[in-house]
């Protein structure tokens, strides 16, 4: 091939990534259809002081937890031979957990004191062990990512809910209260563990290799800092508003939040589970701008009318979903839908700056989101209240996020006509979208009626405006039929992270514990 020549995409990545894409929502929408339902069961059995301490131990987990995997899982992943890997990245997996694990334990009293629920002490020992556990799936778990395994993922994921439902119930009848929360946990995640190792055929290893886990710990460890750097981004509206309005606007503005990110719930994370082995698996020389050109166009197309549709139902979402006693957070819903949206984004931009090795880029993106984020958001709830919390979140997305994200997507050799393009041009039907949607809403009187009604006709005119262009760009993902996909003979560099969860939107969950 001459220099300079451009690639082809690998033959069937398109096939595979649109049909795992496919699984990994399905999964993802029965999953949360599934934790929603259990949500309502346990809260009927589990008295609010017992649910109480466990949830001190959940706010807990999900900090360490973003330390615990290191980003093992996605330089797996992004790198490739992961047998040879394998020992290597458990040895190092199972160091880092343990060792949190051990921290966990030993300041789960003080811990607990300091958030006021000295009972959660035991239970966070308990769930300390799924620390311990998210090691020792590392690699199967980077293995059917790899492979794009999104079907074998769905039977795992709802076994595992199935399994953590099934010891809830028996736990609290026997008496154990919050305690069998914690169990449950470590139970379902246990299950989880075996079923990776069954289903990848594999067991664990280990073998360390000094050089691997430099360069292991090295494209990890900005990951695992970024992890950490996004749980304080997405939680920073909550401290604002919490000390400068009180409780009573916290609550607001957390069911507002909480609504907005339904899109990354839905979508991104959907998108996250497929785009880091799609990505991985594109060589140097391959047209990577336009394959990140065309995943960031649908990923911002359908995301951005879903964000437009709460920002302009936002009444209507809030009174007909929650009661009119919640109304005061459509104020701050309006903003943050567009947020939601733009997050999505965020997270597939990141994925590619972690499958380039780029973890340290994605670091300080995180650091100079939430520097730039903490005075907006001030600034917004001094002056405008909840919706000043609300619109804080997209201007700083919009005026300083974005911005950053092109520069260092254009260091990573990514050229930008193709992408402004991709994010342009939904706009174009997003407007009389929106403008349709909030129409239909104010003339017909009865919300119930008016907020599904309003939805279809801003949906439609979104599709008639955009119907051929997302016909094409769709049509881009279509490579030639399926062929093998090639695991790479060597590593491609550096190191890198899980999708995109890490910098962008909210800590990863490289293991899934979603029992």
């Amino acid at each position: 091939m001459a220099a300079g020549a451009v690639m082809p995409v690998p033959e069937g990545i398109g096939a595979k990534v649109k049909k795992a894409l496919a699984w990994s929502l399905l999964n993802n929408l029965l999953i949360r259809l599934g934790n929603f339902a259990i949500g309502i069961m346990i809260a009927r059995i589990v008295a609010p002081e017992e649910f109480g301490a466990f949830a001190v131990a959940i706010t807990v987990q999900a900090i360490l937890i973003a330390l615990a995997e290191m980003g093992l899982s996605s330089d797996l992943v992004r790198n490739g031979r992961i047998r040879e890997r394998a020992g290597t990245a458990t040895i190092v997996a199972l160091a880092v957990s343990g060792l949190l694990t051990m921290c966990m334990i030993l300041t789960a009293g003080p811990v607990s004191a300091s958030m006021g629920a000295v009972e959660a002490r035991p239970v966070l020992q308990v769930m300390s062990m799924t620390l311990l556990i998210s090691g020792l799936s590392v690699v199967p778990y980077a293995r059917l990512q790899r492979d794009f395994r999104q079907r074998a993922m769905l039977a795992i994921d709802g076994i595992s809910l199935v399994v953590g439902l099934l010891v809830t119930v028996g736990f609290v009848w026997l008496g154990l209260g919050a305690m069998a929360l914690a169990l449950s946990r470590v139970i379902a995640q246990a299950v989880v563990c075996v079923m990776q190792y069954g289903l990848t055929r594999m067991r664990p290893t280990l073998a360390f290799e000094p050089a691997v886990a430099r360069a292991m710990l090295g494209f990890g460890t900005p990951i695992a800092l970024a992890n950490v750097l996004s749980w304080l981004v997405m939680n920073a509206g909550h401290l604002v508003v919490g000390r400068l309005s009180g409780a009573l606007m916290l609550g607001f503005y957390v069911l507002a939040f909480n609504i907005s990110s339904w899109p990354m719930s839905a979508l991104g994370q959907a998108i996250r589970a497929v785009a880091l082995p799609g990505f991985s698996h594109l060589g140097k020389g391959h047209d990577r701008s336009r394959v990140l050109a065309n995943a960031v166009a649908l990923t911002w197309a359908v995301s951005l009318l879903i964000g437009v549709l709460l920002a302009v139902l936002a009444t209507g979402v809030v009174s007909v979903v929650y009661g009119d006693r919640w109304m005061a957070a459509s104020t701050a819903l309006a903003g943050l839908a567009l947020f939601g949206a733009l997050r999505i984004v965020f997270d597939v931009f990141a994925t590619y700056l972690i499958a380039e090795g780029a973890t340290r880029s994605v670091l300080v993106l995180q650091v100079l989101w939430l520097v730039a984020l903490l005075p907006a958001l001030a600034v917004g709830v001094s002056r405008h209240g909840l919706a000043g919390a609300g619109w804080a979140q997209t201007v700083v997305s919009l005026i300083v996020l974005l911005p950053a994200y092109l520069v260092a997507l254009r260091r990573a050799g990514v050229l930008w006509e193709p992408m402004l393009s991709g994010l342009t041009v939904p706009l174009l039907g997003a407007v009389p979208a929106a403008l349709v949607g909030w129409y239909v809403y104010g003339v017909l009187p009865e919300p119930i009626v008016a907020l599904p009604a309003a939805g279809f006709g801003a949906t439609a005119t979104y599709l008639l405006v955009l119907g051929l262009w997302l016909r094409r760009k769709f049509g881009a993902l279509d490579r030639r039929r399926s062929g093998p996909v090639p695991e790479p003979a060597q590593a491609q560099g550096g190191a890198r992270q899980e999708t995109a969860t890490v910098v962008l939107t909210e800590p990863m969950q490289t293991v899934r514990e979603r029992a």
